[in-house]
């Protein structure tokens, strides 16, 4: 079929997707099979850092839908899709404190440039809307900017308990 050639190859990752005001969605994203920035997949912190305004998601129902990043608190998928970054990465521990009460601490992982490669660096002028944030119970949850309402930076001693919402 004609329509068929036109489609771009794509994988479905699992997902769960807590949206302003509908609360928790369950179901899949798409990404592509080679992402445009480096070798292998894309990967869904690719998808929502992007610059299109919606992204696409196919809810446990089947149903299709496109979802306005801006509206989107957090999304969290499994830490074995996410590409993780070399031994040179920064790794940053940290407590997010959300809009909705909820709290969740993890670790950031993120090849920062030199000489802003603290936390603060990172919430100030990395560029992307969503905070990468690898949490304990080997997920990993992308969350909105705009939803955080404070940032704290954890020692080991802190990392030992875990919060979450």
């Amino acid at each position: 079929m004609a329509s068929d050639a036109l489609k771009i190859p794509k994988k479905r990752i699992p997902v769960k997707v807590w949206v302003h005001p509908d609360g928790l969605v369950l179901g899949e994203i798409f990404v592509h099979l080679q992402s445009s920035r480096h070798d292998g997949e894309e990967e869904p912190a690719e998808v929502l850092n992007g610059s299109d305004a919606f992204f696409v998601m196919r809810s446990r129902s089947g149903e299709l839908r496109f979802y306005n990043k801006h509206a989107v608190v957090r999304l969290e998928y499994s830490a074995q899709v996410a590409r993780l970054e070399a031994d040179y990465a920064s790794r940053l521990q940290a407590r997010l404190h959300l809009m909705d009460g909820s709290c969740l601490e993890g670790t950031i992982q993120e090849v920062l440039p030199p000489g802003n490669a603290r936390l603060y660096d990172y919430i100030n002028i990395f560029d992307q809307r969503f905070v990468r944030l690898f949490l304990p119970d080997e997920t990993v949850a992308l969350v909105s900017k705009a939803y955080i309402v404070r940032v704290e930076e954890l020692t080991a001693d802190d990392a030992s308990h875990e919060f979450s919402g």
